[in-house]
Parts: structure tokens; C-alpha cells; sequence
């Protein structure tokens, strides 16, 4: 079977990245998660005092430092799965907490940060054969992807379940807060300037609100092999 270009696309706390990777596992392909490279500048910019007081972003600061950022992906030998590094560090836990869950949309939205990244995506899927999942990756990063998929759920589902994997990890987690940031970031993504989320006009839509892990990644292979 010829390898292809898969972009998933879709609303935050989805399951998007779960999805792919056990995509990218199952195909041989590789997985690069655009969210973590979003959430590695947060990070950087929550580090190096970036924010200002109402939560907006210091621009001219950050923009200053971005050739200080390099963002990497290595495969975790025990789990097969792989992982987020900033500059050298292991991040995939600092990534995931509400700190930066509530900071990432506004760094997201900053067009020169978006094409920074989306030139190292680019790079990154050029020989095919790769899963990648973000906002904007069958619209502006691989509009030829031979597989575009945009993932929906509604915000309760994807705040419980933002809320479950929280407990899990033992993070503290209050479901309202959540639920709020779900709602904020929804908004953010679908009205920025730069490249906003919206479904690209030949992707196939996967509500996954009530479906099982089992059923999600059956319907995946099934459009991957048609």
C-alpha cells in the first residue's frame, strides 16, 4: 500500500492526538503532534515571562526569542509512542496541565508563530507516510493530504473527558474551569485571523461524542484502506 499524507483536524480535547498516534502505531507511519508544538511555545513564553497581566501575549518579546525554540519529537522505547521535547527537555507532562491549556490559544493565534511551526510541519511530512493532527493541517499545512479528517464532539464530552485525564494523571482539575477554557478555546480557534479551524471542504467528519476507542480507530483504518 502506497503511503499517504493523513491530517486530522478538529476542536481541542477531541481525543485527535490519541487517535493519531495509535493511527500512526498500527500504520508505520510517523506521528507529530502540532498542539504539543503550540503548547511548547506557551510553555517557553509561561517560562520567559511572556504574558502580560490581562493575559495577552509580550509580541515583540516573544518574537525576539523564537529562533531560541526548537521543538522535537522522540520516540518513548517502553510505550512506542513519542514524546515532546523543548529545547532538549522532556515536556510532555508540563504541556498538558491547565496553566498552559488556558494560555495556548492566544500564542496559537499569533501569526508568526503559526508560520515558524507550520514550516517545520511542512518539513516534517515531506517524504508522506506521517499522521498529523492540529487545527489547520488539510487547510494550510497539507491541503493535498489524501486523507483529511475533521474530529467533533460536543464541549461537555471533551470537557469530561479533559477532566478524567486530569484525575487519572493526578493534576488537580475542576470541571466548570474546564468546561469554561473548552468553550474560550473553541472560540479563539474558530475566529482568529490566521489560519482559523474549519473543516476543509473534502474532509470526512468523525463524531466521536458516543463512540468506544475500538469503534473510533476501526472507522479510521476502514477510510485509511478505502
Amino acid at each position: 500500500m502506497k503511503k499517504i499524507t493523513i491530517a486530522i483536524d478538529g476542536y481541542s480535547s477531541c481525543g485527535k492526538s490519541t487517535m493519531a498516534k495509535a493511527l500512526a502505531k498500527k500504520l508505520g507511519y510517523v506521528y507529530v503532534d502540532t498542539g504539543a508544538m503550540y503548547r511548547s511555545v506557551t510553555l517557553f513564553a509561561l517560562r520567559h515571562q511572556l504574558f502580560n497581566a490581562d493575559g495577552s501575549v509580550k509580541t515583540k518579546e516573544l518574537k525576539a526569542l523564537m529562533p531560541e525554540i526548537h521543538i522535537s519529537f522522540k520516540l518513548n522505547k517502553e510505550t512506542g509512542l513519542p514524546e515532546t521535547y523543548l529545547n532538549g527537555e522532556l515536556v510532555e507532562r508540563e504541556i498538558r496541565g491547565m496553566e498552559v491549556s488556558s494560555h495556548v490559544s492566544p500564542i496559537a493565534a499569533i501569526p508568526f508563530v503559526r508560520e515558524a511551526l507550520v514550516k517545520q510541519q511542512q518539513a516534517m511530512g515531506r517524504e508522506k507516510g506521517v499522521v498529523m493532527d492540529g487545527r489547520d493541517i488539510g487547510t494550510v499545512v497539507f491541503p493535498d493530504a489524501e486523507l483529511k479528517i475533521f474530529v467533533t464532539a460536543s464541549p461537555e464530552v471533551r470537557a469530561q473527558r479533559r477532566y478524567d485525564e486530569l484525575q487519572a494523571k493526578g493534576q488537580p482539575a475542576d470541571y466548570a474551569d474546564i468546561l469554561k477554557n473548552v468553550q474560550q478555546r473553541d472560540y479563539i480557534d474558530t475566529h482568529r485571523e490566521t489560519s482559523p479551524l474549519r473543516q476543509a471542504p473534502d474532509a470526512l467528519v468523525l463524531d466521536n461524542s458516543h463512540m468506544t476507542i475500538a469503534e473510533q480507530d476501526e472507522w479510521l483504518l476502514s477510510k485509511v484502506r478505502s
